[in-house]
């Protein structure tokens, strides 16, 4: 078993990892059990009470997060010339089409959303196989093929992400940053609950949300008290 670390050491003395804390109380713990120099994602894993092989209790949406994730996204827009102006002007860090398919052919993926158009999708789909595996395959589920690219856009950039269960039945989400205030940070992880709540598959028997722990970048995980959040 490999040692802890000093700061490791400080940071499992602050909690109780067999305990869970209301959420505004977890908040605070991960907070103070985080000692990384940069500004750490503060992260969020729900396990659900949902069986991802059937396709009828696939859980995935996108929530627009109140206050952002605090992270700098990088967009591309895969367009029709038509529609190039729209983007750069919603703020897209890359926009075009046939060039930007090349690239990511030969290997280019330094995006961090990519938001495409219906009517490409035909050029754009034979990029799954690069695109696919490092999550960056447009959907319209998640709202990033649409004609509405400027839109798309700044909602990207204002905070919205995606979500998507994945198969041992766990929602994993960045919903902010740790420099963030806990009010907003609350804020931002009730409007992710609220919208997982409101996904909940007819299907799906039992209890719903199961567990919730949040952690930051590097931090141990605490289990966070579901009876503390009002809906669940």
């Amino acid at each position: 078993m490999a040692k802890l670390t000093k700061k490791q050491k400080i940071a499992v003395a602050r909690y109780d990892k067999n305990k869970s804390y209301d959420l505004n109380e977890a908040i605070n713990i991960v907070k103070d059990i985080t000692f990384t120099k940069f500004d750490a994602s503060f992260d969020i894993d729900v396990r659900l009470g949902v069986d991802p092989r059937k396709s009828d209790q696939m859980v995935r949406g996108v929530v627009a997060l109140p206050h952002g994730t605090g992270k700098e996204v990088r967009v591309l827009v895969l367009c029709t010339p038509d529609k190039e102006a729209e983007a750069k002007e919603a703020g897209a860090d890359f926009v075009g089409l046939d060039e930007y398919i090349t690239k990511i052919e030969q290997g280019w993926t330094d995006v961090d959303v990519i938001i495409t158009m219906p009517t490409v999708m035909a050029k754009v789909g034979k990029l799954g196989k690069v695109l696919g595996p490092r999550g960056l395959m447009p959907n319209p589920k998640s709202g990033t093929v649409t004609m509405e690219v400027g839109n798309a856009v700044k909602e990207v950039k204002a905070g919205k992400i995606d979500f998507k269960v994945d198969k041992t039945g766990i929602i994993h989400a960045s919903v902010g940053k740790v420099s963030f205030e806990p009010e907003k940070l609350q804020e931002n992880i009730h409007e992710l609950l609220n919208t997982l709540v409101r996904l909940k598959p007819a299907s799906a028997k039992g209890t719903y949300v199961r567990t919730i722990y949040i952690s930051s970048t590097m931090s141990p995980s605490v289990s966070v008290d579901k009876s503390s959040i009002a809906g669940l």
